[in-house]
C-alpha cells in the first residue's frame, strides 16, 4: 500500500514536532537547578510527591518548621504520621496554596502553620518564589500561587515553561545537572532537613525599632482563608510560633495573632514562651546560634508537640499497622543514616561539608 504524498508530509511534521519536544523537554530537565548538593530546600515540594501514605498532620511554613521539627520523632514516640510542607521564606500565601496543594492529595487531620510570615505582606524575591514554586505540580492550585507570588520582573509564562527562565544557565552547569537528570535523591525526611552539628547561642543582632508594628492585613486575609478551608474538609487548624529565637517574633506581632486565633477559636501556641517546658537550651539545640534547631532541639520540640496532639486530638497511633510500619521502618534506616554520615563529617572535618543552607526563613 503506497503512502500518499500529503500523508507522508504531515507524517514528517508530525515526527518533527515530536523529536523538537523532546529536544525542549530535555533541555528543561538538563537546565533546571536540582537543588541537591546546592541548597536543597528547592529540591522541597516536589519531594512529597513520592509519599506513598497519608499523613494525619500536615506542617505549612517556613524554616521554623522544615529545620525545626522531625516527624520521624513524632512517628517514633506516638505513631503519628505527618509531613512538612515548608519552603524557605514561605510566605503566607504560599503557605495557604500548598495546602491547598496538599488537600488535592490526601486530608490531613491536623493542619500545622508557623506565623512568621505573617510579617510579611508582598512577594520578596524570584529565587525564594522558584524554591517554593517550582516543585509544584502544575494545576490550577499552582497558577494561584505563581500570580500571587510574581516579583514586578516575573511571568507565568515562565512558571509555565521553566525553560524560558534558565535557558542561560548552560554556563553553570555542574556534573550534578548531569548525574540528576532522570531523578534526584531524597534530601529530607518528610520535609524535615538534618542539621546535627551544633553553635551555641552567643549574641544575637540587636533587635530593629519598627516604625509600625501592624501586620499586613494579607496576612489576616490569608489566615481566614486557611481557616475557611480547613472547616471545609473538618480539619484542626493549629497556629505555631516555634522556638527560633531570630529573627525576632515582637510581642505586638504575637498580641495581634493571639487576639485573631482567639476570635476564630483556633490554638495558637508561641513555643517561644514554653522553651524551659520544651527543654530547648540555646547552647546545645542549635546549630546556628539560635536561628534553628539542630536534630537535638527538633527531636525535644517533636516530643512535646507529639504529646500535646495526642492530649488534645484524636489522632490515631499507627504503629500496630503493618502497612505504615513497613514505610516508616525504610524512612527511620534513612534518617539514622543521615545522622551518621554527618557525624562522619563531622569526626573527619570538624564540620559538615556536605551541607549549605538558603538564608531565608
Amino acid at each position: 500500500m503506497k503512502i500518499s504524498k500529503t500523508l507522508k508530509t504531515w507524517l514528517g511534521i508530525a515526527l518533527f514536532l515530536v523529536i523538537l519536544l523532546a529536544l525542549l523537554f530535555a533541555a528543561q530537565r538538563l537546565l533546571m537547578p536540582k537543588y541537591m548538593s546546592g541548597i536543597p530546600e528547592g529540591a522541597l515540594p516536589a519531594e512529597y510527591y513520592r509519599e506513598t501514605t497519608d499523613h494525619d498532620v500536615i506542617f505549612v511554613g517556613d524554616c521554623e518548621v522544615y529545620e525545626n521539627f522531625s516527624p520521624m520523632t513524632l512517628w517514633e514516640e506516638y505513631g503519628i504520621t505527618s509531613y512538612i510542607r515548608g519552603g524557605p521564606e514561605q510566605l503566607i500565601w504560599q503557605s495557604y496554596y500548598t495546602l491547598e496543594d496538599t488537600l488535592r492529595h490526601e486530608t490531613p487531620k491536623v493542619v500545622v502553620f508557623n506565623v512568621l510570615s505573617m510579617s510579611l505582606g508582598e512577594p520578596q524575591s524570584e529565587a525564594y518564589n522558584r524554591m517554593n514554586l517550582d516543585g509544584l505540580r502544575l494545576s490550577s492550585t499552582k497558577l494561584d500561587a505563581v500570580r500571587a507570588s510574581m516579583t514586578e520582573d516575573e511571568t507565568l509564562l515562565s512558571y509555565l515553561f521553566p525553560l524560558l527562565r534558565f535557558h542561560s544557565r548552560w554556563s553553570e552547569l555542574s556534573k550534578d545537572d548531569f548525574k540528576y537528570f532522570f531523578k534526584t535523591d531524597p534530601v529530607a525526611h518528610n520535609g524535615y532537613l538534618m542539621r546535627i552539628d551544633v553553635k551555641p547561642k552567643t549574641q544575637l543582632p540587636s533587635k530593629p525599632v519598627l516604625d509600625d508594628y501592624t501586620l499586613p492585613a494579607i496576612g489576616f486575609e490569608y489566615l481566614d482563608k486557611m481557616q475557611a478551608l480547613c472547616k471545609d474538609n473538618g480539619i484542626q487548624l493549629i497556629l505555631i510560633k516555634s522556638p527560633s529565637e531570630y529573627p525576632y517574633w515582637y510581642e505586638e506581632w504575637d498580641a495581634q495573632v493571639a487576639a485573631w486565633a482567639e476570635q476564630n477559636e483556633v490554638p495558637y501556641l508561641n513555643m517561644l514562651l514554653l522553651s524551659d517546658e520544651i527543654g530547648i537550651d540555646m547552647q546545645t539545640d542549635t546549630y546556628d546560634g539560635g536561628m534553628h534547631l539542630n536534630l537535638s532541639g527538633a527531636e525535644k520540640l517533636s516530643t512535646w508537640f507529639g504529646a500535646y496532639l495526642t492530649e488534645n486530638y484524636a489522632l490515631e497511633d499507627h504503629r500496630s499497622d503493618p502497612v505504615y510500619a513497613d514505610v516508616y521502618a525504610a524512612k527511620k534506616a534513612a534518617y539514622d543514616a543521615e545522622i551518621a554520615d554527618q557525624q562522619r563529617q563531622i569526626d573527619e572535618y570538624g564540620k559538615l561539608i556536605d551541607i549549605e543552607r538558603a538564608n531565608g526563613n
